[in-house]
C-alpha cells in the first residue's frame, strides 16, 4: 500500500511539475497547486472529489484572497450555526435583518486552512442535509455541482456552473480520476 501511495504522490508532483513557474500561474492554478494535498486526502478520507472541494475553495475563497479567507482561514464559506462554540468572524453575506438591511453574518473561525478543509469535509459528510451528495459517483463532478446547489450550500443561482467552469477550465477532473486509480 505504501509504494502505492508514493507512486501515486509521484505522479501528482510530476502533473505539478510540468505547469509554469510560480510566477506564471494565475491565482486559481496558485490556489490549486498550495492547496491540492489538502484536497486529497479529503477524498480518500471522507469521498469529496478534489474537484469539488478545490473548485469551491477557489470560488468561496476567490482563490484564498477573500476577507473571509485571509481574516479566519475560511475557505468554504462555512456560518456558524447554532452548535459552533469556535473562534468566530462576523462579515456582511448574504443575512438580514427584519427590516430587509443586511446585517453581518457568523462565520467558523479556524486556526489554518488544513482546519477549514478538514471541517467542510465533516460539514457535509455528517449532516442529514448534504447526505444525497454521498450517493453520487465521486467522479461524477457536475452531479455533486447540481447537488450542492440544489440542496443549497449557496444561495448564488449559478453556483453549479460556476463550479464546473472553474473544474473544466483548470481540468481539476483529472485528480478525481488519479485518487479513484490510486485505491
Amino acid at each position: 500500500m505504501r509504494v502505492k501511495a508514493c507512486c501515486f504522490c509521484f505522479a501528482i508532483f510530476a502533473l505539478l511539475a510540468f505547469r509554469p513557474q510560480s510566477s506564471d500561474l494565475s491565482p486559481a492554478e496558485q490556489y490549486v497547486k498550495n492547496h491540492l494535498s489538502f484536497a486529497i486526502t479529503e477524498m480518500e478520507e471522507f469521498g469529496i472529489p478534489v474537484s469539488i472541494k478545490l473548485a469551491q475553495g477557489i470560488l468561496e475563497s476567490a482563490n484564498g484572497s477573500s476577507d473571509l479567507a485571509m481574516g479566519s482561514n475560511n475557505h468554504f464559506g462555512i456560518k456558524c450555526k447554532n452548535y459552533w462554540f469556535g473562534p468566530v468572524y462576523f462579515h456582511p453575506d448574504d443575512d438580514y435583518d427584519e427590516k430587509g438591511h443586511l446585517i453581518d453574518s457568523c462565520f467558523r473561525v479556524y486556526r489554518s486552512v488544513k482546519d477549514s478543509y478538514r471541517d467542510h469535509s465533516i460539514f457535509l459528510r455528517y449532516s442529514a442535509h448534504y447526505h444525497p451528495l454521498f450517493e453520487l459517483n465521486p467522479l461524477d463532478y457536475r452531479s455533486w455541482a447540481r447537488q450542492l446547489q440544489r440542496i443549497g450550500y449557496a444561495t448564488h443561482p449559478r453556483y453549479a456552473e460556476n463550479l464546473i467552469a472553474i473544474i473544466e477550465r483548470y481540468e481539476l477532473y483529472k485528480f478525481d480520476q488519479m485518487v479513484a486509480l490510486g485505491e
